[in-house]
């Protein structure tokens, strides 16, 4: 049996990946898996949370799949991406997917143009109509200032790590991402190891890659990468 394991953000949950999650169980058996980090999901909960516990939490849910799978796949969005790099170089995965992977953070140009667009329909009076603002107010609201460090460290963790990434490996990134630069992408593919490896970008997405415009373009490309033999 495969067994594919899907790793949320940072201060995001399931529902950040669970378009992927569906369009791979509509066309496959495997045994997949979205777990929620602790602290996270649809009610924040970050306060006294350490960021050892993201990865320990992610490793034990590989390690349960792994035991009872033949082959396991990892993808991880944001901050989900590099944790699922950190458990590509401890375990014995199969294939490794990165989405928005934060090995670099805010697109300060593009966070800009955002703002700039939740002011115009401010004051047009729209705002509270748009997702994008939502979304943030809620979790700006909710993200205490030592969460943010705790994210940090998963980072300063994994960096040194990407280049013993050595297994078949899908890149995704969204040329519009306010959060994550588009040279996080074209970092990570030139900094892994893997003699096998793909870099895809959506001229459409975003942040939250799974949900953009063109998602069943890359969901096809996922889907052939993780079929291929």
């Amino acid at each position: 049996m495969i067994g594919c394991l899907l790793i949320h953000g940072f201060t995001g949950g399931p529902y950040e990946v669970e378009p992927l999650a569906d369009y791979l169980e509509e066309r496959t058996d495997w045994d997949i898996v979205v777990p929620t980090l602790p602290g996270h999901g649809k009610n924040l909960e970050l306060k006294g949370i350490k960021h050892i516990e993201w990865l320990e939490h992610a490793e034990n849910e590989l390690k349960t799949l792994l035991d009872r799978c033949d082959q396991v796949y990892v993808i991880g969005f944001s901050m989900g991406g590099l944790i699922a790099s950190y458990l590509s170089v401890k375990y014995n995965v199969e294939k490794l997917v990165l989405l928005s992977a934060a090995a670099y953070y805010v697109n300060f140009k593009q966070l800009v143009k955002d703002i700039g667009n939740l002011i115009k329909e401010g004051l047009e009076g729209n705002i509270l109509e748009n997702e994008l603002y939502n979304r943030y107010k809620y979790k700006v609201t909710k993200t205490p200032i030592l969460s943010t460090y705790e994210f940090r460290k998963v980072v300063r963790i994994v960096r040194p790590l990407l280049t013993k990434i050595d297994i078949p490996t899908f890149i995704a990134q969204g040329e519009n991402d306010g959060i994550v630069p588009p040279k996080s992408a074209k970092y990570i593919y030139e900094t892994i190891s893997s003699e096998e490896k793909n870099l895809f970008y959506s001229s459409k997405a975003k942040h939250l890659i799974c949900h953009s415009e063109d998602k069943h373009e890359l969901f096809g490309e996922i889907y052939h990468f993780l079929q291929n033999e």
